[in-house]
């Protein structure tokens, strides 16, 4: 993998890019909320080349349309509900004609309608690319991952929204329930299933490793949140 890659972004700052073998990942960082904007690109050889999917059109329209300029963009996904991941979906989908990608739970909170709803177990394509949609439950009712189990030497990726960051699960406003499910879900889902080098890509700030957080779960689940 890039050895220049850090997932280090700035809003108003220029995108990180990773080359991988097949599939280039672009993360830019926009909006007052910090939010992650990624853009997979498909690099290889198949029918699929240069075909693109773009994870949470979340703010600053006219960035994200720059960001995505020349590139076929044929899916955008949202990674859940909330307000700040989905503002300039309207505008990107109107300029691009991007299929919408949401799981059915929170599409009512999209501001466009949901193209195709994605639930636990589904996939959705990006050119000859299949990511795995894993559904966790708690931040919002419809809150998906994405996982990329890349070719050898490709290593596995996993775009979390705002469910999974460095240093612990995402807010559930002090709902027990929410947190039991949501913590329950991460760990059966994504930790019981991936392995230690798995990156992850959050909905906010910096990136980090399956590896990095795993021992860690005893600890959130004691404090709760």
């Amino acid at each position: 993998m890039s050895d220049s890659y850090t997932g280090d972004v700035q809003v108003g700052g220029p995108a990180d890019v990773r080359e991988l073998p097949g599939l280039t990942i672009r993360k830019l960082a926009v909006s007052d909320m910090a939010n992650n904007v990624y853009l997979l690109v498909d690099t290889g050889t198949g029918p699929g080349t240069g075909q693109a999917a773009l994870v949470d059109a979340a703010a600053d329209p006219e960035a994200l349309l720059a960001f995505v300029d020349g590139i076929d963009l044929r899916t955008v996904v949202t990674t859940h509900g909330h307000w700040d991941h989905h503002r300039a979906l309207p505008q990107v989908v109107a300029a691009t004609g991007a299929t919408t990608v949401a799981h059915p739970a929170d599409a009512a909170d999209l501001p466009v309608p949901v193209d195709r709803p994605v639930e636990q177990g589904g996939t959705v394509e990006v050119g000859d690319h299949v990511l795995e949609v894993v559904h966790l439950r708690g931040h919002t009712p419809g809150s998906i991952a994405l996982v990329w189990r890349g070719p050898d030497g490709a290593g596995t990726h996993v775009f979390t929204g705002d469910s999974l960051f460095p240093g612990g699960v995402g807010n559930t406003q002090q709902d027990a329930a929410r947190f039991t499910s949501l913590i329950d879900d991460v760990e059966h889902r994504l930790f019981d299933v991936l392995p230690d080098d798995a990156w992850v890509y959050p909905g906010h700030g910096k990136d980090t490793t399956i590896g990095a957080e795993r021992p860690r779960l005893q600890e959130w689940r004691d404090r709760g949140w």
